[in-house]
């Protein structure tokens, strides 16, 4: 198991409007360590998700937050983006590769599979997500995991892996402790009932 403690990865709500939700994004970034901030917005032109990058992706880098974006290596390398999150009905790990170059983070879904994420790890994924862990607000999960499999994965390997699905404060200690190097939370930070700011400390505190 790696050394390093957890870290949180935040993922934009569903549905959001740039400016309003700047604001909020600067104080939960501002409240303690986040390490990525992923841009998820799904069924919506190419013009609106541009507009968020333009907005968002300034206030994560400049507080040193890599920001992703979901399922769209072309547009991360467009609009500069720190790199992508792909899922298995997404481009494969060798085309998002060839389109974003060495540099960029690519991460890949891998749901509750031992065999896809060992096959993304082999192909040179920069960290693998399993989930859901838990039942999630966000989206309906097409898997739940469990959580020996990240337990496997973080005794065996030396690929960061994300904990993703339903985390919220309450649950994510056993996460944590199975060795989850990132917790990635949506519902769990925006709608926390103290606010988002209030979220971001309490799962640093966890950690």
């Amino acid at each position: 198991m790696t050394e390093e403690p957890c870290r949180l990865y935040l993922i934009t709500p569903p549905k959001l409007d740039p400016k309003a939700f700047g604001e909020t994004l600067k104080a939960a970034l501002d409240a303690g360590d986040v390490a990525s901030l992923q841009l998820r917005l799904k069924d919506v032109p190419d013009e609106e998700i541009a507009r968020a990058v333009e907005v968002l992706m300034p206030i994560a880098q400049s507080r040193d937050v890599a920001f992703l974006l979901n399922d769209r290596p072309d547009l991360a390398k467009r609009y500069g983006c720190d790199g992508v999150h792909i899922g298995q009905e997404d481009m494969p790990y060798a085309e998002a590769r060839a389109v974003l170059g060495p540099d960029r983070i690519i991460g890949i879904t891998c749901h509750d599979s031992r065999h896809l994420a060992l096959e993304a790890g082999e192909a040179g994924a920069d960290y693998v997500a399993f989930g859901a862990f838990f039942p999630s607000t966000t989206k309906e999960p097409k898997t739940l995991c469990d959580i020996e499999t990240l337990q496997w994965w973080a005794e065996l390997m030396v690929i960061p892996c994300v904990a993703i699905g339903g985390i919220s404060v309450q649950n994510a200690p056993a996460l944590v402790a199975a060795g989850a190097d990132f917790l990635a939370v949506a519902a769990g930070i925006w709608d926390f009932p103290d606010g988002p700011a209030a979220a971001v400390k309490a799962f640093n505190n966890l950690f």
